[in-house]
């Protein structure tokens, strides 16, 4: 896969971009295209593949639900308005994706920057990314590692290659993925592929990426970014790690 470089501009007026309303719904322009995205798991519940599902029609510009308690999602019913939704942004900082955990492998270098979790599983796979990237010197164990890492939604995982010294980055078309979590009974976060710059209610651009997951069920203590609070088990679940 090639790498795709960051864009840390703000953006044009009439480009694509996500605008955070203050306590309200997520404000799209630019002609977005807005697609589900299924989580197909196995038995066990670790999800295998993304599977694109229902188109929405095109818009130049569109309202999403934040709070999680609209009457037609995806799209914002202005419900927020009624349940007093308290949508403060919590990570105006960001400092956190400069300091990301690595593990050094033979080929491969995972940063993993545990504050972006959206629980998606895919990290979990043949062992998880964990246990992968040290074998990174077996072709199989690899190839699944940085497969686990382009199926990570949210951007928690990024990968490198060590010989290269190149991130490894899935190439995404400017657009917005709805999670859906059959395998949970969950509806996930909001999944910003292709480098859409996402603005704060004060005007702030947060840092440009190519994989984001932004917060719709409300709950998040990382707005407007998913904290995997919409998770079943979001109180009491240990998320992955290496052991």
């Amino acid at each position: 896969m090639k790498p795709q470089k960051e864009n840390e501009k703000r953006p044009m007026k009439n480009a694509a971009r996500i605008k955070v309303t203050r306590n309200g719904p997520y404000l799209v322009l630019g002609w977005v295209p807005l697609q589900k995205q299924i989580i197909i798991a196995d038995s066990e519940g670790t999800a295998t593949e993304w599977q694109p599902s229902i188109k929405y029609v095109p818009q130049e510009r569109f309202v999403l639900c934040r709070c999680g308690q609209s009457k037609n999602k995806p799209f914002c019913d202005g419900t927020h308005f009624k349940v007093n939704f308290d949508g403060g942004e919590t990570a105006v900082a960001e400092a956190y994706l400069n300091q990301p955990k690595e593990i050094d492998g033979p080929t491969l270098k995972l940063e993993d920057t545990e504050e972006l979790c959206a629980s998606a599983r895919f990290c979990h796979r043949a062992g998880g990314i964990w246990k992968l990237v040290p074998a990174s010197d077996v072709r199989e164990k690899k190839q699944i590692a940085i497969e686990e890492t382009c199926d990570c939604p949210s951007g928690r995982l990024v990968i490198l290659d060590k010989q290269s010294r190149k991130r490894i980055e899935p190439i995404f078309a400017k657009s917005i993925g709805l999670i859906e979590d059959p395998a949970m009974g969950v509806s996930g976060p909001i999944w910003v592929r292709g480098g859409i710059p996402v603005e704060s209610a004060d005007g702030k651009i947060y840092q440009v990426r190519n994989r984001v997951t932004l917060c719709r069920c409300g709950k998040s203590k990382n707005k407007p970014f998913c904290d995997s609070s919409h998770y079943p088990e979001a109180e009491t679940v240990e998320k992955v790690h290496e052991k």
